[in-house]
């Protein structure tokens, strides 16, 4: 069962807790920290964060420089310690600490029984409503770098790094709330250091719109450095004399907002996330000015001391990811950022082409039209283009060459939709030629045999790209590539044409489940009238085919030759494509990814067109991706090597070799295969904790 164990593909579930606070209780507040510590623990996590002078709470003001409160401080934290001893969770808690007759606001990290370290904030603000040097020393100030709590010695310092000896990705440092405010937070130096998760104990008293401030620079924050960031500020209980609380807690992940607590609660509250630890890995191994600047300030770096602890990051029973990981990655989920994104990747081609004819002197575009997705979305981008020239579509010179394979269906699709974008539509039968071909070469076929091997289906590929190039030479055009990047990255297309070779592509950085999201949307917003509208939504319909073998159509008229049966479903495929290509993970961690997000609970929304499958099963998700590696990694890259030139349009990657993606074209899949193998075939029994 460890497979699904996520614990096992660098996840780490982690914690920000919000308890509501007895002002100047220590006791009270630890019992209530030690609560939230507990549930933590029964949902799995390594790690819970708690707000900034939370045994205390913060606004205390001059009752810090009491002694017994001080003293009661040091007896919560003791308290908290020894409950620690039976919780798998590291618990970071905040406090008045008096360190050789300067008080400091402190985080203290406390696991397993002990007190790892504790840190002192660095910037105390001392502006409008905040006034903390009245109380505080700011931890710079400090020159101790061990203090002796609770019978222990403990590190001590603000430039603190601790690391889990069980999980090498697993680092994490500790800032407190202002600390983030400033030009070059602690924490941007923590993580050159080698921390991969972020903390920020805060207290941040709301004012309007301040959340989102903080919202903005927590994601921000964690985006530059490349790194997950937990913020949890202080709620309930604390004085409202002259402030009020709001309780926002935030675990943030490169950018991305993965749980937030629920603002103005009258109770405690925990919220989770999984961290996704190769991810950060992956990230950074990639940017190479990350490295760059980990050696620009390698004189800051020297003063990071390394604390040791083993997480325990073996956890028994089976694990499912809280975190829902779409099923389309490459597709814009969220109906609220859909058509901005589609306006935009269609400016992206258009703007490629558009360019690359002025640059080239040509006024033409050329392109061969079969009636299915591919095709259609380069002919849309292609309409376009010549609209954003001020040329007129009949510039578009649109042709459909129909041969062995060719079903009605398709055909009828490509010549209503050549009319209904007012291009220059062109029919040419490439049978003759075909059969001219195939007899030059002796092959069974010009003597009637039904055989229907590769080189027949290539000469018809390659015929119809054969006239494509020269009627451009003719008629003084560009030739338009269709192929897109799902196709590319399995190997299916032909070497040297059309899904291979042109003189641009549009579609070469855009997966199959993405060109069927672009097309539907067209179809839902009418741009182009309620026919073709309606024409858009039957090609969408349309089984996915290269159409070149004969035969008998199936209900509906759909092509007999079905591209899924042979590489794959392009859901699944395409999912696997954007993990292996985007942050390189093992196939077992993609295998984990697919199975999780194809089950019933994780469910999401569907692209329109897409066949809807309640879930794969991890037989089936191994298979598949078996087929996937070898086609990509084993076979297929010498054609990559030598495409067209293209617009790279999301982040998930290209497979230019002049942009994202340069391998070597003779590399065997042997290590990528070997991790298939390990993936297991049979189903878990998700009785155990969740």
């Amino acid at each position: 069962m460890e497979f699904f164990n996520f614990y096992n593909h660098g996840f780490i579930r982690v914690a920000v807790g919000i308890p509501v606070v007895r002002l100047a209780d220590p006791l009270a507040n630890a019992q209530r920290t030690i609560a939230l510590l507990e549930e933590a623990g029964e949902r799995q996590a390594v790690l819970a964060v708690f707000p900034e002078l939370g045994l205390s709470g913060y606004s205390c003001e001059d009752l810090f420089g009491q002694a017994a409160l001080l003293r009661a401080c040091r007896d919560a934290l003791l308290r908290i310690r020894e409950a620690s001893r039976r919780l798998p969770v590291v618990a970071i808690v905040g406090m008045p600490l008096e360190v050789n007759g300067s008080l400091y606001n402190c985080a203290a990290v406390v696991y397993r029984g002990r007190i790892l370290g504790i840190v002192p904030k660095s910037y105390l603000p001392n502006y409008r409503e905040f006034y903390e040097l009245r109380q505080f020393a700011p931890g710079e100030y400090a020159r101790e770098q061990e203090v002796f709590v609770g019978g222990e010695t403990v590190p001590f310092g603000n430039r603190l790094l601790f690391a889990a000896m069980d999980e090498p990705l697993f680092q994490f440092a500790v800032e407190i709330c202002e600390d983030l405010w400033v030009p070059i937070p602690p924490s941007s130096y923590a993580a050159l250091a080698g921390a991969t998760v972020l903390i920020n104990l805060s207290a941040s008293n709301i004012t309007t719109g301040k959340d989102d401030y903080r919202r903005e620079l927590v994601k921000n924050q964690s985006a530059r450095c490349l790194a997950a960031y937990l913020y949890t500020a202080a709620g309930w209980g604390e004085s409202t004399t002259d402030l009020a609380w709001d309780g926002h807690g935030m675990i943030c992940e490169n950018g991305s907002c993965l749980a937030e607590t629920e603002r103005f609660l009258d109770r405690g509250q925990l919220v989770t996330a999984e961290i996704d630890l190769e991810r950060l890995a992956a990230d950074r191994r990639r940017q190479g000015t990350f490295a760059q600047s980990r050696f620009q300030h390698r004189d800051q770096l020297e003063s990071f001391r390394s604390i040791p602890f083993r997480a325990d990051l073996s956890r028994e029973g089976v694990l499912l990811l809280e975190r829902e990981y779409e099923r389309f990655p490459y597709v814009a989920s969220d109906p609220r950022t859909k058509e901005e994104r589609c306006r935009e990747i269609y400016q992206i081609q258009v703007q490629g082409l558009a360019t690359r004819l002025q640059a080239a002197g040509l006024r033409k575009a050329i392109l061969g039209i079969s009636g299915g997705l591919d095709s259609t979305q380069a002919l849309l981008v292609t309409c376009r283009a010549m609209d954003r020239l001020g040329l007129p579509r009949s510039n578009v010179l649109a042709y459909t060459m129909p041969s062995f394979g060719t079903s009605e269906r398709t055909f009828a699709q490509a010549v209503r939709l050549m009319a209904a974008l007012g291009c220059t539509a062109h029919q040419i039968d490439i049978r003759r030629s075909c059969d001219q071909m195939l007899q030059d070469i002796g092959h069974p076929a010009a003597q009637g045999k039904a055989v229907y091997d590769t080189t027949f289906e290539n000469v018809q590929a390659g015929e119809r790209t054969s006239h494509l190039f020269r009627l451009a030479n003719a008629q003084d055009a560009l030739v338009v590539g269709t192929s897109d990047l799902s196709e590319l990255a399995l190997g299916w297309c032909t070497y040297g044409v059309g899904d291979q070779m042109a003189h641009y592509h549009v579609n070469a950085s855009v997966p199959k489940t993405l060109i069927r999201h672009l097309i539907a949307w067209e179809a839902e917003r009418e741009a182009l009238g309620a026919e073709t509208s309606a024409l858009l939504r039957e090609i969408l319909a349309t089984e996915i085919s290269p159409e070149l073998v004969p035969g008998g159509h199936g209900d509906g008229d759909q092509p007999e030759q079905r591209s899924e049966a042979v590489v794959g479903p392009y859901s699944l495929q395409d999912f696997h494509l954007y993990y292996i290509l985007r942050f390189g993970y093992s196939p077992t961690k993609v295998a984990f990814l697919a199975w999780t997000a194809w089950q019933d609970r994780n469910r999401g929304s569907w692209p329109s067109g897409e066949s809807e499958r309640p879930q794969w099963s991890i037989a089936e998700v191994k298979g598949w991706l078996r087929l996937f590696v070898r086609r990509f990694f084993a076979e297929s890259q010498f054609k990559r090597s030598c495409i067209a030139n293209a617009p790279k349009v999301g982040s998930g990657g290209s497979l230019s070799p002049r942009g994202d993606y340069r391998a070597p074209s003779d590399s065997p899949a042997t290590v990528w295969l070997a991790a298939c193998d390990a993936i297991p075939e049979q189903e878990p029994n998700l009785s155990g904790p969740r």
